[in-house]
Parts: structure tokens; sequence; C-alpha cells
């Protein structure tokens, strides 16, 4: 179905998805260019924090382009081999390759579920698994650790240090909420209610945005990514 059916919104939609789209990549990619340059980022913490830029430049090159072809093309067909593997799901042999209305801008798995033709309970018990295993036990484990994080910024003597560590922090805390919130969301709300527009703009917040705010908060919010920015482009000048 897509965001919107309305010819005059596809323009800007094109131009809204391919900015977002432009500065992930871009952020992303300079960000494992910088840590992979320079050595005094080459630690644990870097390191997982260029897998996160990969993860979020390969989750985004899965849906985003779809979106560019289908805006250009004027079509929103997706073929049953493309849309599965984007899904990473394969127990959907009962669709009989029909045709089917998928009530988002990409092949959800939620949306992909209640399209299936099994049993509506198995299907929302399959739904709140995933839930549980993509928003709360994850969410539980970064709360546990912020209240570490937490612990050790109070005692910190200086106010100034103090406020600049919460600010560090309510950033960071403020993406993953996002991810979390609206991805956990979308699932719930799928085995309660059906509302195709807002579960497609409630998607784009964990699926686009997310990934968009990643490189600001881990690069223009952080000391040593900005000092191996300068050398890197030191270097280069």
């Amino acid at each position: 179905m897509g965001l919107s059916e309305d010819p005059k919104l596809q323009p800007l939609l094109f131009g809204l998805f391919l900015g977002m789209y432009l500065v992930t990549v871009l952020g992303n990619l300079l960000i494992i260019l910088t840590v992979s340059s320079d050595s005094h980022l080459h630690t644990p913490m870097y390191f997982f924090l260029s897998n996160l830029s990969l993860s979020d430049i390969c989750s985004i090159s899965t849906t985003v382009p779809k979106k560019f072809m289908n805006i250009q093309t004027h079509s929103s067909i997706i073929s049953y081999p493309f849309g599965i593997p984007v899904a990473y799901f394969d127990d959907f042999t009962n669709y009989h390759f029909k045709d089917v209305e998928i009530s988002s801008f990409f092949c959800d798995p939620s949306q992909l579920l209640n399209l299936s033709c099994t049993d509506i309970l198995s299907n929302n018990i399959v739904q709140y698994i995933l839930g549980a295993f993509y928003g709360l036990f994850p969410f539980s484990g970064i709360l546990s650790s912020y209240y570490k994080i937490v612990s050790s910024i109070l005692r910190i003597p200086s106010s100034g240090g103090k406020y600049k560590a919460f600010s560090t922090c309510g950033s960071h805390m403020a993406v993953v909420c996002l991810f979390l919130g609206t991805g956990f969301g979308v699932y719930l709300e799928s085995t309660v209610s059906h509302s195709p527009r807002k579960g497609a703009v409630t998607s784009v917040m964990y699926t686009v945005v997310s990934p968009m705010l990643n490189p600001f908060i881990y690069s223009l919010r952080n000391r040593d990514i900005k000092g191996a920015l300068w050398r890197l482009h030191s270097r280069n000048a």
C-alpha cells in the first residue's frame, strides 16, 4: 500500500526518503571509515559502533531502494521471491502466490503474519514472542546498563561533568526508545487493532529515522570520533 496513494505527494515522499537514505548511508560509512583508519579507536566500544553503523546501512538498504522504485514506476507490487527473503521468513507457503495487500511500505513481518493462511491465534502468539524478543529483553538489558551508568555519573564531582554525561546519555536513550518503542508498538498494535496508515508511518520511525539519527548521536556528540575525523581530514588535506 505504501505511505500514500496521492500522486501529488509522491515527489515529496521520494525527496524525503532520498534525503534520509543518503544521510544514513553516508553518515554511517563515515563512522566506519573513521574507526577503521584511526588506531586510537581500535577498541571494543568503537568496534561495536562500527557494527551498528554497518547494520543500519544494511537494514535501511533492504527497504528504501524498493520504495524509490515503487515511486518511479508508480507501482507498489513486490514479488513473492523478493518479499520473503527481505522479511527473513520461510513459513508462508500457504499464500499459494495469490495477490495480497501489505499495509506498509515494505514486507513487515507483522503484516505478513496477519496475511498468512494459518491459525490467527498462533500468529498472535508469534508476534508477541517476537515483540518480547526484539523489544522487552534488549530494553531490559539497556535499562540495567543505564542504571550503572547513572550511578557512575552521580559520583562525578563537578556539575558540568554531570550535565555533559547526562546530555550524551539522554540522546542515546532517546534513539533507543524511538527504535524499540515504535517497533514494539507496531507488533502489538497489529494484534489488537487494524490501522494500516498509522502502522506504516510508525514503521518509518524504526526502519528509517532511527538509523539516520545514529551517526549524529555517535559522531557529533563524541569527542573521540570528532578528533579522529579531524585527523582524517588533516591527512587527506
